[in-house]
């Protein structure tokens, strides 16, 4: 099987500098326009369909890529981004600071385990993508596929499961190729990725 591990187009809390995680919101104009350059780039891959968050900004951009290229959608619940913000989420980080200013040093001081109020603890997350992703790329007859998620699934599949540690750049509409024989996974070509280990990036 072929994985094309993909993040959503720019969304509207990144332009009004918000905690997203959680938050659903939309693509704006720019991340309309690189999603469809996203669709170009993967026009002759030949997926055959493409399982997406329920996340308005990752069924958007499936549904852009989906359309152009012909293939079907199917909304996997689990592929939701982290709540990782809790009782910030859909804050400025401006406003975040002023109401909970002890939950923003949390955050700052350990972004992955961290025990910000209401937020998804990071063992429940990792339980949650490892098992979808493992049941996607296992339950599935599919030769080709797509997986239209967010930035913190796709650094939790690259940590746990690709064990490849931490990734130093993730755009918006970034993918990884990867292949995967019922075994290993091997990355064949990223696009919009830089991994924090030089070893890997220069290969």
């Amino acid at each position: 099987m072929k994985i094309y591990l993909i993040r959503h187009g720019e969304s509207i809390s990144d332009i009004e500098d918000r905690y997203g995680g959680d938050y659903d919101d939309s693509l704006t104009e720019k991340g309309i326009s690189q999603v469809r350059i996203l669709a170009d780039k993967l026009k002759d891959k030949e997926i055959e369909i493409m399982f997406h968050s329920p996340k308005k900004r990752a069924a958007e951009t499936a549904h852009i890529v989906g359309q152009s290229l012909k293939v079907k959608l199917k909304l996997i619940e689990n592929l939701r981004e982290r709540n990782n913000y809790g009782i910030l989420t859909g804050l400025t980080k401006s406003e975040a600071k002023q109401k909970y200013p002890e939950e923003v040093e949390k955050l700052e001081k350990e972004c992955i385990d961290h025990t910000v109020k209401n937020s998804e603890n990071y063992k429940n997350f990792k339980k949650r993508i490892l098992d979808v992703f493992n049941k996607i790329t296992n339950d599935y007859a599919y030769s080709t596929i797509g997986i239209v998620t967010h930035g913190g699934p796709i650094k939790c599949i690259v940590r746990e499961i690709l064990h490849l540690g931490e990734l130093k750049k993730l755009v918006d509409c970034a993918f990884l190729e990867i292949d995967y024989n019922q075994k290993d996974y091997t990355i064949r070509r990223v696009d919009g990725v830089e991994f924090k280990n030089e070893a890997y990036s220069s290969r």
